[in-house]
């Protein structure tokens, strides 16, 4: 699973998910992607999910990129513990995924066979998606 190696502060804040993305919202690596069409947060574990589900499809032909990195701690309390007490502790990593962020690209492969594994992949993750492809 992917998590940072280091992070300024243990506990962030949950901040809004407004707005769209701007940065990431073109492909520059494979041919085809997956862009989000809705915001939320995708957790390490769903990556990792949509990864192996990617690379097990394509029988590990072409090249896979991911775009995204799960750099925002998540934390929580556990059960049955009363009000009070401070934050809870980090269970997890996720990103917060905006609209037009692409997640995934892939390349070296053809478009049928791509296009089926990344919409395998998509049901991983929290978020809905599109497949996108370049234009050239």
């Amino acid at each position: 699973m992917l998590l940072p190696k280091k992070v300024k502060h243990r506990k962030w804040q949950r901040g809004r998910m407004k707005g769209k993305s701007y940065r990431g919202s073109e492909l520059h690596f494979g041919r085809y992607g997956i862009k989000a069409l809705t915001a939320g947060a995708v957790s390490s574990r769903q990556i990792e999910a949509a990864r192996r589900t990617l690379t097990r499809f394509i029988k590990r032909e072409g090249s896979v990129w991911i775009r995204i990195f799960p750099d925002r701690p998540i934390t929580s309390k556990g059960i049955e513990v009363e009000m009070g007490g401070g934050k809870g502790d980090v269970t997890h990593f996720a990103f917060v995924v905006r609209p037009g962020r692409i997640i995934f690209e892939m390349d070296g492969i053809e478009e049928k066979v791509a296009r089926e594994a990344l919409r395998r992949a998509a049901h991983k993750l929290s978020v809905q998606t599109k497949f996108v492809k370049r234009e050239e």
